[in-house]
């Protein structure tokens, strides 16, 4: 399936859901550890009658789920198809679904807790150090360029974050190098920021803000706070 942009995904208005990095995120309360079991179960049924299934994390009195296909087509300027990981309008069919499915079961989501974090290392020779951090993160280079058209790190277990490279001139250390990329949804990044400004750090670039806002610690090292808006405000 073709992968949906950030504007079609944003127009499905899947309230529980929100994209963060690659995929569609949500995560949902549970009261004990049967009733997260149930709520999984009936998951896995409506994944197999799709045909798609997310990935599940299960934790004390939370499960969280992610969905991407790792067969989205991805058109480059010239035409021609790459498959990559992305959100496809099958992921969309099946948060709609398990939105309906955690209605029945009087399951709530807690879209304000969603999380992803990333690790970005800044390089001009990313071809050529890529496999060197597939290996150190995830035991074989096969995860070097997994599921992307770059040298990205992606851990086909997501036991690793997914590492990406950042384009940059040639620079000797000890320059920062690596900055953590902290994915939220979009009516929580400025909550974020003000509470990282308020425990001492300070906005190094918001020029790009609210899609993406640079912050640094006392000591000047450098993370970024990302998110997507809805179709309506990016307009």
């Amino acid at each position: 399936m073709d992968m949906l942009t950030g504007e079609q995904i944003a127009e499905a208005d899947l309230t529980d859901w929100r994209k963060l990095g690659q995929g569609l995120h949500a995560r949902y309360v549970v009261g004990d550890f049967g009733t997260g079991v149930r709520f999984v179960a009936a998951v896995g049924e409506a994944g197999d009658a799709l045909g798609h299934h997310p990935r599940v994390t299960m934790g004390d009195g939370y499960i969280d789920f992610k969905l991407v296909s790792d067969d989205a087509v991805y058109r480059d300027g010239e035409g021609t198809e790459h498959l990559v990981e992305w959100v496809t309008r099958q992921d969309v069919d099946l948060a709609r679904r398990i939105t309906g499915i955690a209605a029945e079961q009087a399951v709530d989501a807690d879209p304000a807790s969603i999380t992803t974090i990333e690790l970005a290392l800044d390089t001009a020779h990313a071809a050529t150090i890529a496999p060197v951090w597939a290996a150190l993160l995830t035991g074989s280079t096969e995860a070097r360029g997994r599921g992307t058209i770059g040298d990205d790190v992606r851990d086909a277990t997501g036991r690793a974050p997914i590492l990406w490279f950042q384009d940059t001139d040639e620079h000797e250390t000890p320059r920062q190098r690596f900055h953590i990329d902290v994915q939220v949804r979009y009516d929580v990044a400025e909550q974020r920021i003000a509470a990282a400004v308020a425990a001492g750090a300070v906005i190094v670039d918001g020029s790009r803000a609210p899609w993406t806002t640079v912050l640094a610690d006392q000591d000047g090292n450098k993370a970024c706070v990302g998110t997507t808006l809805p179709a309506a405000q990016e307009r």
